[in-house]
């Protein structure tokens, strides 16, 4: 299905997708994949949700690249929310919504960066609109292989 017939090329619009691929700005890409509205479209060695981890959700967000005080979970305060994370993350559990455990979701809603399961092609469209809007969005796309 084609999704837009104009669009910035700076930002990454998800162009086209199927049941087996998505389009980011017309290149197809048919594994899993994430991304932001800018930056890296990067691939994804995951198929299914059971397979996602605290790890995986991490890196998606960019909380991989901050270092952790080993000593913060004496401190009663939340921990704090990066300048630069994203407000949302989708996740595009493929051709049907598959629910993660609350335990690895946990640690991105206590800093308040909110997660939302959908299937594939809903979070596709999801993500445009919020794109669009100028949202700090990140979307991870489980593309899975034909059976």
């Amino acid at each position: 299905m084609q999704l837009q017939r104009e669009h910035n090329p700076a930002l990454n619009a998800i162009t086209a997708y199927g049941d087996d691929y998505v389009a980011i700005n017309f290149q197809r890409h048919d594994q899993s994949i994430f991304f932001a509205p800018d930056g890296p479209v990067q691939e994804l060695a995951v198929q299914h949700a059971a397979q996602l981890t605290v790890e995986h959700l991490r890196a998606f967000v960019g909380l991989d690249k901050i270092k952790q005080d080993p000593m913060a979970f004496l401190d009663d305060a939340p921990p704090a929310r990066p300048a630069d994370a994203p407000e949302l993350l989708l996740i595009g559990t493929g051709q049907r919504q598959h629910f993660l455990n609350p335990a690895i979701t946990q640690e991105l809603l206590q800093l308040g960066i909110g997660v939302e399961i959908m299937d594939t092609q809903a979070a596709a469209r999801t993500y445009n609109i919020l794109m669009a809007e100028g949202r700090k969005v990140v979307v991870a796309l489980l593309i899975q292989e034909p059976a």
